[in-house]
């Protein structure tokens, strides 16, 4: 009866939009977005020098970082100083009402020491899993805050594989010239003696399978970024995970072009959140938004809403701002306003696949300037990782007829509006993908100019509408439909 009972709350939910032109005023919020409250700080501060820490870059300050935050813990709250240096650390764990400001020429540089970093039990990629710890941490806190023109790096160099496709001849040369081992056209990085490789001079293959996200606040409430730079992260770099009140403003965020998984920000599951005039330049998709996989994610319930997006500048990435494809909570509420994707290789970014389940839906996005988009400029895609075959079979299926019914486990993409696209060069401007038992539902496109090689393909969709949409491609034809009904083109 409960699976019945979730069965029909998700039909009930991906009723067909009504067909009427919904359009909103670009630049204005158009939902009643809530207050975003920030961090509540005392004025109280101290200088990580008072409890012993050296900025030489080879004394590791983990105790001092330890220390400076139980003080800071026993007297309310306060600002720990971080002044230019550099300083070697561990993970640093937040308390409650702290906020770390590193100045100017400071950088915190994360030991390379596997063994610094508790294993943890966390969420990863919309599933339960054991990392390490994350090298900025907080769990369950409130009030926590990093600000200040330093830098952190998580020296992800030692963490992370490469592959030897996404490097030229003399870079993988260079690259397995250091400490490591190649399997399989594979670099995996060791920091540590040759018998931890493992035997037969294979991996150790904790530091894939463990390696942390840069950043991880988890169940926060009224948390700040603001200012400060973030690099080279062993996997993700900054991941709010069901946090409320999140305000990330003025940061950098950045991982080489080949880092694996190398993401820039995924707001996971958050509620109220605005990120602002920040910089991505980063190894996978840049701002993306998440919510759970599969059951776990659903389960959660905690979609995440109610989010601002404006002024970021994406310079390298797989998506400039993406949803999925773990968004098995949903997603609602979201606002994307004023942003420029330079060299992506998408730009607008929304996937999923069968067994995610999950309800997209209310997402405005308005005023994206794109250039040099390496694949699509607007990509829809509910076959992410389990492409279709040719004509109307799909890659689960045998024949057209034999598509599965709807479940729990459909996804849902519905209610999206699109305004104010200019996107001067991509290989394709726009593909939409949906499912033949799900099909993309009420997209309005409107004032909008894509100068492409190919045109727009758009498949399994219902209730699209193109207004003002101009599509200059160079070859083959300009708007390619199959199974897609009410499409209107004004």
């Amino acid at each position: 009866m409960y699976r019945l009972l979730t069965i029909l709350i998700t039909l009930c939910a991906c009723v067909t939009a009504q067909s009427q032109v919904k359009t909103f005023t670009p630049g204005k919020v158009p939902f009643d977005m809530p207050s975003v409250e920030t961090p509540r700080i005392p004025s109280y501060a101290v200088n990580i020098r008072d409890f012993g820490a050296v900025s030489d870059g080879g004394t590791l300050n983990t105790g001092a970082f330890q220390k400076a935050m139980a003080h800071l813990a026993s007297k309310g709250g306060g600002k720990i100083i971080v002044p230019a240096g550099i300083w070697l650390t561990g993970p640093i764990q937040f308390e409650n009402n702290t906020e770390l400001h590193v100045e100017q020429g400071a950088l915190v540089l994360f030991t390379t020491d596997f063994d610094a970093y508790p294993q943890v039990k966390t969420i990863y990629e919309g599933n339960t899993s054991q990392k390490k710890m994350a090298p900025l941490w907080a769990y369950g806190k409130h009030d926590v805050a990093i600000t200040g023109p330093g830098a952190f790096d998580g020296q992800g160099q030692y963490w992370r594989p490469s592959k030897k496709g996404k490097f030229t001849a003399s870079q993988w040369k260079s690259l397995t010239s250091g400490q490591g081992v190649e399997v399989k056209d594979v670099w995996y990085p060791d920091a540590k003696d040759d018998e931890l490789r493992g035997i037969g001079g294979k991996p150790d293959m904790r530091r894939v399978t463990q390696r942390p996200v840069l950043l991880e606040f988890t169940s926060c409430q009224r948390v700040m970024l603001q200012d400060a730079t973030f690099s080279n992260s062993p996997a993700w770099n900054i991941h709010p995970l069901k946090c409320e009140d999140v305000t990330i403003d003025h940061v950098t965020i950045r991982n080489p072009w080949y880092a694996q998984n190398g993401d820039g920000l995924d707001l996971e599951s958050c509620n109220r959140a605005v990120i602002r005039n920040s910089t991505f330049d980063v190894g996978d998709d840049a701002i993306c938004i998440k919510s759970g996989k599969d059951k776990e994610g659903r389960d959660w319930k905690m979609p995440c809403q109610n989010v601002i997006i404006e002024g970021c500048t994406v310079l390298h990435g797989h998506g400039g701002f993406v949803i999925g494809s773990e968004m098995s909570g949903g997603a609602k509420n979201i606002f994307v306003n004023n942003c420029l994707f330079n060299g992506t290789d998408t730009g607008l970014r929304l996937k999923s696949t069968r067994g995610r389940g999950g309800v997209v839906e209310n997402i405005y996005v308005s005023d994206i300037n794109m250039v040099d988009i390496a694949g699509d400029a607007f990509t829809f895609d509910l076959y992410y990782a389990n492409k279709p075959l040719a004509g109307k079979q799909d890659a689960t299926t045998s024949s057209a007829d034999a598509i599965p019914p709807v479940t729990e486990e459909t996804p849902c993409f519905k209610n999206l509006y699109i305004s104010n696209i200019i996107c001067q060069g991509a290989q394709r401007a726009v593909y939409f993908n949906g499912l033949p038992e799900m099909p993309l539902d009420n997209l309005v496109m409107t004032n909008s100019l894509f100068v492409s090689q190919n045109g727009a393909e758009l498949h399994y969709a219902k209730n699209i509408v193109f207004d003002n949409v101009k599509i200059q491609n160079s070859k083959g034809e300009r708007l390619v439909k199959t199974d897609v009904t009410n499409f209107r083109e004004k």
